[in-house]
């Protein structure tokens, strides 16, 4: 899933983000500033979720820190710090000003640090030592180096409201500076120059030719590694008072990164073993020392108040957030170390499961974004995802040959379903009673039948000449469907003793299967990048669509064939109808999701799921820079010492050579599922898991609008105590705050007769509502209340329309569900805490007897417990008994 959910951001951000070196500041309360790899910086709109400005620094952007005061910010780039003013609230041309360039560390830099007043910051370096700059000119501050480090600067960080320095090195060295001057005693130096010039000039006119060599002097500081004594007179001063090592005698370990809190002087360093320590400064004192992984900790952050921090491990994609005083994990979330292939929504739409080529089945929560349980039975790479219709069963096919059904109750593997002979399932559905579980052979060509009450092997179906590419059941029939290499779809009737009872021919081998959600209609993706309707009842083609156009495969780097032409071998994989069965989603070998509609057979949409250049693919056009008079420079291999430098990929690798030294994976979507709520749908690609979603806030969408609607006449209708005409027009405004206000305003012992009359036409679009605010509102009965009337009062009209409707039911399931789960938990922990109360007020006085408990004590205790129970359920007339 890599991170939250990222489908929710905007693309262009999300792409450039997951690149290697990406790093992300806050801006603003409003705002944010990406800055990728490559030296590229957008500055986003939280709020509206869109680009505002972009910026090349023209180089690669290694650390970036914003002033406390937040109003610059220094970005450091190869072996020098700018400085920039930080882009406001008004409306700038250009929103990244330059304000001074600092020179000085030979070696790239590596980490920022400013003081708390803003006037001061340190700069580390891979030279092994540490700049401190001054933000303005200040006449007794010289910037020269500080050393004492054998290896590369890791981190440096000033003491709160102090120019005292702790410096921190890669080989497990801490370095504490002392200065001599406090932040007060800084004096500005005297302006020089031009400026002095314009100072002096009371009443005459701007001087428009600036010397050019004053100006560059005002914008360009240059430090010294030892300056010379003369210019030491009067200056501040550092001098290093202690030294102190991580490393133990024997023991090497490197530092990779460290973060420090000045109010409660709390150090915390994370090391390449996975190992973090907790020390106080500035005495130096370990707190404790503990391994959160087996991999590098490559960033840690703080939390404010100082007892939350945050771990990231890039190498398995881990964040764990721990709170050292009680010394207990407050969040531990883990993402893919290999890519998801396929993703299941639960009947619900709360939860979306994943299975990935790293043998792992994970579930996540839609809501908060978080893997809440992670299954590791399969020891080979997962194949296909499935709910039942439950929702609490989720079943899993593997290439370890098993197919494996996990309980969601007690979160534990209680079937596996394995063949006769061993062989590598490729695809896995479940019918919608729960009780057949079917799976696909990829070398056995062979159809697979279990029982899930019992686990036992039913039957075998053979008769496909070709691997199994995808199975999947009629939501609403006892029929089977199967795809295969062999250019057929056949069609299994359980209820007739397996039989098929027809086999479609195709024009090219079939890659995806899928049923309509009112199994009326079947859909097929081909190798020829097209996809054929079928009607499942007569056999017969209703309708296709040529989608090798939509597709836009790119180029990737080792292809000798341009785009067009390498276009030929790319299709859809993985197809997917959405809730109201309109539309269908289709995705492959591309960057590229479709959306087409059924009926009209158009492309209604495309999504653009990347717009990361790090991975393969990704452009139409090979770089013309890279194109050299021998040929592809990608095709070079500068470190490989035989066949001549030329790298040569592995036979057969479909997702990239990963033998190489320079591996880039290959963009493409793996699977699609749309949300039975209709409100969303979900992609596996390389990038991870991404959530689309419909958010109706952000737009003016109005139905049926006129010029007699208006929030004024809305407000009026409402004090008219004419709720019915009230909601309507809200309805027709489609505005969010207004149809709260005009729904929330009607009483509640009025909310039936509302109810009784409201059109047809708008109950749906009331439900819809209800469903999306038990999600934010406090008003739990309130809404539960509309949503009790409106079911009983147009239950038997909403039933003749139910396939339309089903996508808002389900949706507004899921929210209830959820409030559900969240009061019943708090009313389990309220009932235990006051048992537990119960229990201790009765022990209370009581002396424990030193000969062991016979049978008549615990008689006794068990009469207690009763008695316990009872005092929970006594009423008004059992007596004047204590109150608990």
């Amino acid at each position: 899933m890599r991170g939250v959910l990222p489908g929710r951001v905007p693309p262009a951000p999300r792409g450039w983000a997951s690149r290697p070196d990406a790093c992300v500041r806050r801006a603003g309360p409003r705002s944010a500033l990406p800055f990728p790899a490559g030296g590229d910086a957008l500055l986003a709109s939280l709020v509206c979720r869109a680009v505002l400005h972009r910026f090349h620094f023209k180089g690669a952007v290694h650390s970036v820190s914003f002033s406390p005061d937040g109003r610059k910010f220094v970005v450091t780039k190869g072996n020098l710090a700018q400085m920039y003013h930080a882009p406001g609230r008004k409306r700038e041309f250009n929103a990244f000003v330059l304000d001074k360039t600092y020179f000085g560390p030979y070696d790239e830099t590596t980490c920022i640090d400013w003081t708390d007043d803003s006037r001061c910051f340190a700069v580390g370096s891979k030279d092994m030592s540490t700049w401190v700059f001054g933000a303005e000119r200040w006449d007794n501050l010289i910037y020269y180096a500080l050393g004492g480090h054998k290896d590369a600067i890791v981190g440096c960080f000033f003491e709160s409201s102090s120019l005292d320095l702790y410096t921190l090195s890669q080989d497990g060295a801490l370095c504490v500076w002392q200065c001599d001057t406090p932040p007060e005693g800084l004096r500005l130096k005297a302006p020089a120059g031009w400026k002095a010039d314009l100072l002096q000039r009371e009443d005459g006119d701007e001087d428009e030719d600036e010397d050019e060599d004053g100006a560059e002097r005002e914008t360009a500081v240059h430090g010294k590694a030892v300056p010379a004594a003369e210019g030491q007179r009067g200056k501040a001063k550092y001098s290093r008072v202690a030294k102190y090592f991580f490393n133990k005698e024997g023991d090497f370990n490197h530092l990779t990164a460290a973060a420090y809190h000045k109010k409660v002087h709390l150090l915390v360093t994370g090391f390449a073993s996975g190992i973090f320590h907790l020390h106080e400064l500035p005495e130096f004192n370990l707190i404790h020392s503990l391994s959160v992984s087996d991999q590098r900790v490559s960033s840690i952050a703080i939390n404010g108040s100082g007892d939350w921090i945050a771990f990231g491990c890039s190498g398995l994609g881990q964040l764990l957030v721990w709170e050292w005083q009680s010394e207990s994990f407050v969040l531990r979330q883990q993402g893919r170390f290999n890519s998801a292939v396929s993703l299941a929504y639960s009947p619900d739409g709360q939860y979306i499961a994943t299975g990935g080529d790293d043998s792992k089945v994970k579930v996540w929560n839609t809501l908060s974004g978080f893997c809440f349980v992670t299954f590791t039975e399969h020891s080979s790479g997962v194949t296909g995802v499935t709910f039942t219709t439950t929702g609490y069963v989720i079943v899993t096919s593997s290439m370890d040959g098993t197919v494996r059904a996990f309980d969601l109750h007690r979160y534990r593997n209680f079937r596996t379903f394995t063949s006769p002979r061993p062989t590598q399932f490729s695809c896995v559905a479940v019918d919608s009673s729960g009780d057949i579980v079917s799976a696909g052979a990829q070398d056995s060509f062979e159809i697979f039948i279990w029982s899930m009450q019992t686990g036992r092997l039913l039957d075998v179906l053979s008769g496909h000449e070709g691997p199994i590419s995808g199975v999947c059941f009629n939501p609403m029939k006892s029929v089977l469907a199967s795809a295969s290499w062999d250019r057929t779809v056949r069609l299994w009737d359980m209820a007739d003793s397996w039989r098929t009872t027809e086999t479609l021919a195709l024009t090219s081998v079939a890659l995806a299967v899928t049923f309509r959600p009112d199994g009326a209609e079947l859909a097929v993706a081909t190798l020829n990048s097209q996809i054929t309707f079928w009607d499942p009842e007569n056999a017969v083609q209703t309708g296709s669509i040529e989608g090798r156009h939509d597709l836009k495969t790119g180029r990737k780097e080792l292809d000798k064939i341009t785009a067009k032409h390498s276009a030929k071998g790319k299709a859809f994989t993985t197809l997917c109808y959405s809730a109201d069965g309109e539309s269908i989603l289709a995705g492959g070998m591309s960057k590229f999701v479709c959306i087409y509609h059924v009926k009209e057979q158009i492309l209604r949409k495309k999504f653009e799921i990347s717009c990361n250049l790090s991975l393969d693919a990704m452009e139409e056009f090979l770089n013309r820079r890279k194109m050299t008079e021998f040929g592809n420079l990608a095709l070079i291999d500068q470190d490989a010492m035989e066949e001549g430098g030329v790298t040569i990929p592995l036979p057969g690798v479909k997702k990239g050579d990963v033998s190489s030294r320079h591996f880039k994976p290959e963009i493409r979507v793996t699977s699609l599922r749309f949300s039975p709520t209709g409100r969303c749908w979900a992609a596996t690609t390389t990038e991870g898991l991404l959530v689309y979603s419909l958010d109706a806030r952000m737009l003016f969408d109005p139905f049926e609008l006129d010029t007699s609607v208006t929030p004024a006449q809305i407000r009026a209708a409402l004090c008219q105590r004419d709720f019915t005409r009230a909601i309507l027009m809200a309805f027709r405004l489609n505005e969010r705050k207004l149809l709260q206000e005009a729904l929330e305003s009607v009483p509640w012992d009025e909310i039936e007769v509302i109810s009784s009359s409201l059109p047809d036409l708008y109950v749906e679009k009331v439900l819809e509502f209800l469903a999306s605010s038990f999600e934010e509102s406090r008003h739990l009965e309130f809404y539960l209340i509309w949503t009790q009337k409106l079911l009983m009062v147009h239950g038997q009209k909403l039933k003749s329309r139910v396939g339309t409707l089903l996508p808002a039911v389900q949706f507004l399931q899921k929210s209830i569900q959820r409030h559900w789960d969240d009061v019943s938990k708090l009313c389990d922990w309220n009932r235990y805490n006051m048992q537990y109360a119960l229990a201790v007020s009765k022990q209370r006085g009581l002396k424990r007897p030193s000969e062991p408990p016979g049978s008549e004590e615990e008689a006794d205790a068990s009469e207690d417990d009763d008695n316990s129970l009872h005092l929970l359920r006594r009423g008004p007339g059992d007596g004047d008994g204590p109150l608990a």
